[in-house]
């Protein structure tokens, strides 16, 4: 059995929205079905019966993206009833997982046509009870927020795995020696370089404003944050540490598509590819060093595909944390630190937990379009500790 090329045709994705804000009152769903109609809706020679299969990244689940939310999104979307769709978890590695597992499919030939993305409404994230052990209890029962990070926790799992995601990040700065300053620095970068990519257009052939909702741009970005801003925010995890709300990704709402093709299935869009899909890896880490998941996958990945870090024009890297962000920085010392998030990362652009993955690819897969040639990495690190790479070409 011959392996087929599989190709990134196109990426959409919504404007970020931030935790309560423009997008909060729009179903996860609704979002969802929104980015894969708009993306199908730009394939006009794609007849949209050829479409295989939706696979869409979900980190909850809880709430409104229940009932196989990749589904909902199809039939929500009014696209043909005979498109399956599957919905994936990797936590914040959803929407890569997503891209991976339909990139997959295509080159085993299981499918032609597939969209492939991600979708998180952390605003609309439930809170859930859980059922007593017995009927009718008289005491109060606790109510647990599924908007981040560890709840109902087993408790056969060691205390040390299960420190929240900001104490992670502390500790991959305590690792690697990052100061306060040079997280806020990087954090003030990513602002920069956010509104500097809007100003430029570069984000235009990517984004759908949702419809009715007054924003076109992501709302999270602030280029007028300045150093001293920063340094008056007060640690968010530990009395004397570094993590701070400034130089954390925050909570988001958002979702993203990407259309995936082999040779038969381009032919039948009519249109020239973005880019094509090489290779991906995921690995896994410690718990709490987390954030250095990214690391061994990035490497991963990179061998597989036959190349190095000299090789890439392009890197996506999801900043959840400038300590993290920074942390895998220290362990590739032969990246060009300058070739990451050209046009902004997560601290500004925003997180919207399974959609970040897909945001990552389509970027960089548009990123490759206009450079015309290259190579291109987008990776995540992912809570629970794991990592997810993906190496795209053109």
């Amino acid at each position: 059995m011959s392996i087929r090329d599989v190709y990134i045709v196109d990426a959409v994705r919504t404007p970020i929205g931030k935790f309560g804000g423009a997008l909060a009152g729009v179903r996860p769903d609704d979002l969802a079905a929104h980015v894969v109609r708009g993306l199908v809706d730009r394939s006009p020679d794609l007849d949209p019966t050829r479409v295989d299969e939706v696979v869409l990244g979900d980190a909850n689940g809880a709430g409104e993206d229940n009932r196989n939310v990749a589904r909902m999104a199809v039939l929500l979307g009014g696209l043909p009833v005979t498109i399956p769709g599957v919905t994936v978890n990797r936590l914040c590695g959803s929407g890569l997982e997503a891209v991976v597992q339909a990139a997959r499919a295509i080159a085993l030939g299981d499918a032609s046509v597939v969209v492939a993305g991600g979708v998180e409404s952390m605003s609309r994230a439930p809170w859930v009870v859980q059922k007593p052990e017995r009927a009718f209890p008289a005491g109060h029962q606790q109510m647990w927020s599924t908007t981040l990070g560890w709840r109902m926790t087993n408790p056969r799992m060691p205390e040390e795995w299960t420190v929240s995601l900001g104490e992670g990040a502390e500790l991959v700065a305590d690792k690697h020696g990052i100061t306060r300053e040079a997280q806020d620095a990087f954090a003030l970068a990513s602002h920069h370089k956010a509104a500097a990519a809007w100003s430029a257009g570069h984000y235009a052939a990517e984004v759908l404003p949702y419809p009715g909702v007054d924003l076109v741009r992501d709302e999270c970005i602030r280029e007028g944050s300045t150093p001293e801003a920063l340094a008056r925010l007060k640690p968010a995890f530990r009395p004397e540490g570094t993590v701070t709300a400034g130089n954390a990704s925050p909570l988001n709402d958002g979702a993203a598509a990407l259309l995936l093709t082999d040779e038969e299935g381009l032919r039948a869009t009519g249109r020239e590819p973005l880019a094509r899909i090489r290779a991906s890896a995921v690995t896994g880490i410690e718990p709490h060093l987390f954030g250095l998941g990214p690391v061994e996958a990035v490497q991963r990945a990179l061998a597989k595909a036959g190349r190095g870090f000299a090789d890439l024009g392009v890197f996506e890297l999801n900043e959840a944390f400038a300590a993290q962000a920074l942390g895998c920085l220290a362990e590739w010392p032969e990246l060009d630190p300058a070739l990451v998030n050209r046009l902004g990362g997560a601290i500004a652009l925003g997180h919207p937990l399974g959609a970040s993955g897909a945001r990552l690819a389509g970027s960089a897969a548009h990123q490759l379009a206009r450079a015309g040639s290259g190579t291109a990495v987008a990776a995540l690190c992912i809570g629970v500790g794991q990592g997810i790479a993906l190496v795209l070409e053109r």
